[in-house]
């Protein structure tokens, strides 16, 4: 279980003399811990105590952060992920520390250097530790107390360190706010939801502790007794609902705000929600915020996740009654810079009430489709979803609303929706368009609506009635699924890769009963239809051994929450509207004072005349830093006719690259040249240089030709020089050029700004994250346009932090990470060819087994990875979703199934995302 961490500005010892000293003073002083101190590149200087406690009778590890001054200050506590150890959270520890607070971590019991065995925040066990580490801050003369014994104190903390915070709440009334981040609220229902054992999740689960030997030893023979049966009996039910925070519900009075995951298998949405009813009827305040990822990858948003977290300390603990903590309800949706105004968009929606996950209930329309005779493979061709007609040799047949489908002996092969734990695995090909959800024939009804007249967001929890019977009457163990069906039916998605489980016993069988599905948040575009799927196995969770055939009818619509209080905010009045001419009078009165200044440019290089762009040496350093790098020593060469991809996670100093080669700031080493001539602010070779960049300012009255036409008056240049007609059939806006630009979507705010980019037709455009907050179709145009635009001639730059951008559209990429180059070259020999696939799997492969998967129908080969855990398959004909079927077929114990990237490695210790 994933902890979120953040890498923030590195601490750096100003004085070490003087720190020495002062280590060597507290050293006396404390008495057996250890202290080291450090501080940013401004102060104040947090300082860090490491000593063992026994706060509950077993040494615990723990790490105390504290920054500046004598004066009193609340404290914090930071729990950790499952799996992990105090030092994941440290990062956040000493912001915390730096914004004021005194800030403890821990390793809870059986990881890090702390002892004892995991009891799975036992209240006797782990629980009881926080409650001494609350007694130990009581002590500490630095913290604020509300009375003798009862420190200020918050608790936060990601996924097993969220649920102790919530436990913690609950039995000991000292806590005063908490921020549980992507967590539990009730461990039975999430490894045994409606009674279905969730295989997979559990294995990982003590796997990633250790294994079964470092739990209490009934934690451990209750896992073992359920993974044996298949099935979670009484026991295993009460014994995990009492180590939940659901169990003390009523006695958790503080403020909260609950952080919880989109893309998350393990703790879904439902977990937050059950959550929020409970403390806010306590008479709490409670925020709930939904980030995009979550224990199955995704972007886990830390960044903004520990501000928020920051601004609800400074308001519940600081008492700071100004402080903004945010909506009551935020769900992420999109991102990036509104073109219109250059501002940074909201990442996503909210509302002032929480909507909870029924709110605004639309009813669509079902019918049979008679689905379980074709595969429901999703993704791009496999025939997915396509043809209603049932399979010759299949059991399926469609009366009416009627389905029927079977239970095959043994429950195999399975269903797959997800392989649950592996961060950029299948969920993360669903939201790259790569659906690879199966569903196999004659194991599953199928229901759809008709096309949508107009779009659907759904936000919460679809609901359907159904009847169901199973033919033997035993348990009936089935999983829901909406699908998102594109128009011609051939591809379909399901949201966030979730399933919902469903034991319905043989009393509720014969009658109408009421599931509910997934929550997600999902937009359904106009076109699409609704494709709700029963299927009788899933890779995650365990189905009955025995063969059985079920009967499911629908017994009325499928019923999807809009939540239509939730919407993002009304965008402000732009600051260009009044701001734009003050800056020009800033900015002339700027270059006149620096005018004489200025160094002589560098004389034309004759040999680079025909080069688009050439960087040497390129070194940029964040303001009033001596050592730390934007960008740092990097080269590399672009040549005509190329579609160049600038990759890299966030931070990696890509932006501004483009802003020097822009000439908006200059860098501290190295030289850039476009067509030989060196890169100065007004360069006059930067005329031949379009850029999309910090965002494009249009005039939102006015008609998109309207503000492209008054953009290139204010150029100055003569109106023939604009080719404004090429740029806009390149654009690809047609008819909407005439509308104001208010009206315009997202999709066509960004490619009016391309249009914009491209008057003149310059020899090189350049465009950073074009796609930003469009979703996958917008995508698709706008990778077109940049296409259509370089088959011209000329060359394009894009620069990203997704390899699923720009390697459908480069021809060459540049990889940084951190400021440097990593790599540069084709797409291909970075990326590997289209038809490489990379499958991981539990245990090590066999060399048999290899050659096996080599002799299947359309694979080309497979080769088994340096590592002896995964196979690099070349397709030949076959489908990835094919491939998915043959290997489950083939008893291959698959983790994860994507693309063959060799980037993937150079960007592990970014995505890893720390412990689990």
């Amino acid at each position: 279980m994933e902890t979120p961490t953040v890498r923030w500005r590195r601490l750096l010892p100003r004085t070490p003399a003087r720190w020495a000293a002062a280590v060597a003073v507290l050293a006396v002083l404390v008495g057996g811990g250890t202290w080291t101190a450090v501080a940013d590149d401004g102060p104040p200087a947090v300082q860090r105590e490491d000593r063992m406690l026994r706060p509950g009778g077993v040494e615990i590890d723990t790490s105390y952060f504290t920054a500046g001054g004598s004066g009193k200050r609340p404290a914090v506590l930071i729990g950790h992920g499952f799996g992990g150890s105090k030092n994941d959270v440290r990062a956040q520890a000493e912001k915390l520390a730096a914004d004021g607070y005194a800030v403890l971590t821990w390793s809870a019991r059986g990881f890090g250097k702390s002892g004892g065995a995991i009891s799975l925040n036992d209240p006797e066990g782990e629980v009881k530790d926080v409650s001494g580490l609350i007694d130990w801050l009581a002590g500490r003369p630095e913290v604020e107390l509300d009375k003798k014994g009862d420190p200020r104190v918050g608790l936060t903390g990601a996924s097993y360190g969220g649920a102790v915070s919530l436990l913690a709440a609950g039995y000991d009334q000292r806590v005063d706010a908490i921020a549980p981040v992507i967590t539990y609220w009730n461990l039975a229902d999430a490894l045994f939801p409606d009674g279905v054992f969730k295989k997979l999740w559990a294995g990982i689960f003590v796997t990633s502790g250790g294994g079964c030997e470092k739990f209490e030893k009934k934690l451990c023979e209750m896992y073992e007794r359920v993974a044996v049966s298949g099935k979670p009996d009484a026991a295993a039910t009460e014994l995990l609902t009492e180590r939940s925070p659901s169990a003390v519900a009523d006695r958790i009075k503080v403020p909260s705000l609950l952080v919880q995951g989109q893309s998350d298998s393990l703790f879904p949405l439902g977990h937050a929600d059950a959550m929020q009813k409970a403390i806010s009827a306590n008479g709490a305040p409670v925020s709930v915020d939904w980030i995009s990822g979550g224990h199955d990858g995704g972007d886990s948003e830390t960044a903004r996740v520990e501000g928020r977290v920051g601004s609800w300390f400074d308001r519940y603990l600081k008492e700071e009654t100004g402080t903004d903590t945010g909506p009551a309800f935020r769900v992420t949706r999109t991102g990036g810079i509104d073109s219109t105004d250059g501002a940074a968009l909201k990442r996503g929606a909210s509302s002032d009430t929480y909507p909870g996950l029924r709110s605004g209930g639309r009813e669509i329309p079902l019918r049979a489709t008679g689905g379980g005779g074709t595969p429901a493979g999703a993704g791009a061709g496999a025939g997915a979803g396509a043809g209603a007609g049932t399979g010759a040799g299949t059991a399926t047949k469609s009366t009416g609303s009627a389905e029927t489908f079977r239970n095959p002996a043994g429950a195999v092969p399975p269903a797959i929706s997800a392989v649950p734990g592996v961060g950029g695995g299948l969920s993360q090909l669903s939201s790259l368009g790569v659906g690879l959800s199966l569903d196999f024939p004659g194991q599953f009804g199928r229901f759809e609506s008709a096309p949508l007249a107009t779009s659907v967001r759904v936000t919460g929890t679809p609901t359907v009635r159904v009847n169901v019977k199973e033919a033997a009457g035993q348990d009936a163990v089935l999983f829901g699924k909406v699908y998102d069906v594109s128009p011609d039916g051939r591809q379909q998605v399901l949201p966030s890769q979730l399933v919902a489980p469903y034991r319905i016993t043989p009393d509720q069988q014969g009658k109408p009963i009421e599931l509910a599905l997934p929550a997600v948040d999902h937009e359904f575009d106009a076109g699409h239809r609704m494709r709700l799927v029963f299927s009788a196995t899933d890779l995650g969770y365990a189905s009955p051994a025995e063969p059985a055939t079920y009967t499911v009818t629908a017994d009325g619509p499928l019923t999807v929450p809009t939540a239509p209080a939730v919407a993002t905010a009304a965008a402000t009045l732009p600051w260009w509207t009044w701001g734009l001419p003050a800056a020009a009078l800033v900015i002339a009165a700027g270059l006149l004072i620096t005018a004489r200044r200025r160094t002589a440019t560098p004389a034309p290089d004759p040999a680079l005349t025909d080069v688009p762009l050439q960087i040497t040496g390129l070194s940029k350093k964040y303001a009033k830093s001596v050592d730390r790098y934007a960008v740092r020593e990097l080269s590399f060469r672009v040549e005509k006719g190329q579609v160049l991809g600038l990759l890299g996670p966030n931070g990696a100093g890509k932006t501004t690259t483009l802003r020097m080669l822009m000439g908006l700031i200059t860098p501290d080493e190295g030289e850039i040249r476009v067509f030989g001539q060196a890169i100065r602010p007004g360069a006059p070779v930067l005329s031949r240089v379009g850029a999309f960049v910090e965002g494009a300012g249009f005039l939102p009255h006015l008609s998109g030709r309207a503000n492209l036409d008054l953009y290139w008056q204010a150029t100055g240049r003569p109106a023939e020089d604009a080719h404004i007609e090429e740029a806009l059939e390149i654009a690809g806006l047609g008819d909407a050029l005439a509308r104001a630009v208010r009206t315009y979507s997202q999709g066509m705010r960004q490619r009016l700004a391309i249009a914009q980019a491209m008057l003149g037709m310059p020899d090189l455009l350049i465009l950073d994250e074009p796609t930003n907050g469009l979703d996958p179709p917008q995508i698709r145009e706008m990778r077109d346009v940049m296409i259509r635009y370089a088959a011209g001639g000329r060359t394009v730059i894009v620069s990203s932090h997704l390899l699923s951008e720009v390697e459908q559209s480069c021809t060459h990429l540049v990889v940084m990470d951190r400021g440097r180059l990593v790599q540069a070259g084709p797409v291909a020999e970075i990326t590997g060819s289209g038809d490489m696939i990379l499958v991981t799997v539990a245990e090590t492969v066999s060399e048999p087994l290899a050659e096996k998967v080599a002799s299947l129908p359309g694979i080309g080969s497979a080769v088994r990875t340096d590592d002896g855990r995964g196979l690099l398959v070349r397709l030949d004909g076959a489908t990835a979703s094919r491939l998915v079927a043959d290997l489950v077929r083939l008893d291959v114990p698959v983790t994860g199934v994507g693309p063959h990237r060799r980037l993937e490695d150079a960007f592990l210790t970014l995505i890893s995302g720390g412990a689990a």
